[in-house]
């Protein structure tokens, strides 16, 4: 179960197992959305893996499947990905290299580990698109950032600013992404945007944020108003951590599947549209096996989600 604590300097957000595209997928570990927390700026999702040993595994397989209303962000620690889309993309994602894909009105695509890879470990991210961008058209970017070292840490700034280090991959609202390796020992403090709320999602290290401390797979969440994040590691080996931050999203959003929209009605079109296998979201060429079929419906009306009052 999800559940949060309030310690003195972060509120901190616990993961849920999830199996990756099927009951006898790969697991992942979802620390967003959840019952005490839907976004992080306009981070919607974000799912850690591994570091899973692919010939025990069977590591990442995931047929095409649809995506309506978002951006996805993937960034890997090792192995590698291979990605095909309905635009045309067939792509790889590398261990520091950001590729992130676009799908406001509609996309699909595949992701399935390669044969070199032998642990596949990472992130896989989401952000919702603000509602006047939220049909926007298919795109594709990828970007290498160059690590930056401060006193105390390593960074690799893979969306908006951090330390002087800028990102050119474009997004519909201010973000902030970055991978942060925290020295061993080390204590590093960053300078940032106050107007932004931010999580810092720890992969491996024993991590204090602010004073509070996170075990591995937990996030930490920090309310806009901060002008700068202490990072501590109190671990004898570098600790690694993934930053996410971004502005408040005001908006309602309704999550379901790989759907996001404004309503039940929003998801409701685009499960019928993917189901009857239309132009909206193109055909991903290449990939040996059927789509994803999407699941049924609930019952009940899907409602909208957002994130608690701020006080």
């Amino acid at each position: 179960m999800d559940h949060t604590e309030v310690e003195a300097g972060a509120e901190v957000l616990t993961a849920r197992d999830v199996p990756l595209g099927g009951p006898r997928a790969m697991s992942v570990r979802r620390t967003l959305p959840q019952r005490a927390r839907t976004l992080i700026g306009a981070w919607c999702f974000a799912d850690h893996y591994g570091p899973d040993r692919v010939a025990d595994t069977g590591g990442m397989d995931v047929a095409p499947h649809p995506h309506t209303g978002l951006q996805t962000v993937s960034w890997l620690f090792s192995g590698e990905i291979e990605h095909r889309d309905s635009l045309g993309t067939h792509a790889f994602v590398r261990p520091g290299e950001i590729n992130l894909m676009t799908g406001g009105h509609g996309i699909s695509h595949t992701e399935v580990s390669t044969p070199a890879t032998t642990v596949l470990h990472g992130v896989q991210l989401w952000v919702a698109l603000p509602g006047e961008h939220r049909h926007a058209p298919r795109e594709f970017q990828h970007h290498a950032p160059e690590p930056l070292h401060v006193e105390g840490a390593q960074l690799r700034v893979f969306l908006g600013t951090l330390e002087g280090a800028t990102s050119p991959v474009r997004t519909f609202t201010p973000l902030l992404g970055a991978e942060v390796l925290i020295d061993a020992g080390a204590t590093v403090t960053l300078d940032v945007d106050p107007a932004f709320e931010h999580g810092l999602l720890v992969d491996e290290g024993d991590v204090r944020l602010d004073g509070t401390p996170l075990l591995p797979a937990e996030l930490g969440y920090v309310a806009p108003g901060r002008t700068t994040l202490t990072l501590t590691n109190r671990s004898d080996r570098p600790a690694r951590t993934v930053l996410l931050g971004g502005p408040p999203f005001e908006e309602e959003i309704v999550m379901w599947w790989n759907f996001i929209g404004r309503s039940h009605q929003d998801i409701a079109a685009a499960r019928e549209d993917w189901e009857n296998a239309s132009d909206r979201f193109g055909s991903v060429a290449g990939y040996p096996g059927e789509r994803l079929p999407a699941p049924a419906l609930p019952n009940a009306v899907i409602t909208p989600r957002k994130n608690p009052a701020r006080h």
